[in-house]
């Protein structure tokens, strides 16, 4: 079974009291809205995540600017490791920064 889940609700971002908004790389606890059938992650289910796309630009130290097409998050393990096997889509750079070398690796493409 794939743990895959379809959409996240967040319930609050981790690091420092009061942070309301989480950006590339941060983790995040969140409730699961809508699971794929057949998953072992469950609606209702509260799981950690990190974020690894954003609609909301990021600057990068260069100067430059990065902005994805969807917000997309993956649902980490307690030693903060992904629970899936495969992830879709293009990552962040940041994440390599982060200590995220697993996400990475199995992402198609960093960006």
């Amino acid at each position: 079974m794939v743990p895959a889940a379809r959409e996240l609700l967040t319930i609050r971002v981790l690091g420092g009291s009061g942070r309301r908004y989480a950006s590339i790389g941060d983790v995040i606890v969140g409730t699961v809205k809508h699971a794929i059938p057949n998953s072992n992650i469950r609606k209702g289910e509260v799981v950690h995540a990190v974020i690894v796309r954003t609609r909301k630009e990021k600057r990068r130290p260069d100067g430059s600017y990065i902005r994805f097409d969807d917000n997309a998050c993956v649902i980490l393990n307690p030693q903060r490791n992904p629970r899936g096997t495969r992830i879709f889509g293009p990552v962040a750079r940041e994440l390599r920064e982060r200590r995220f070398m697993k996400i990475v690796s199995l992402a198609p493409e960093v960006l």
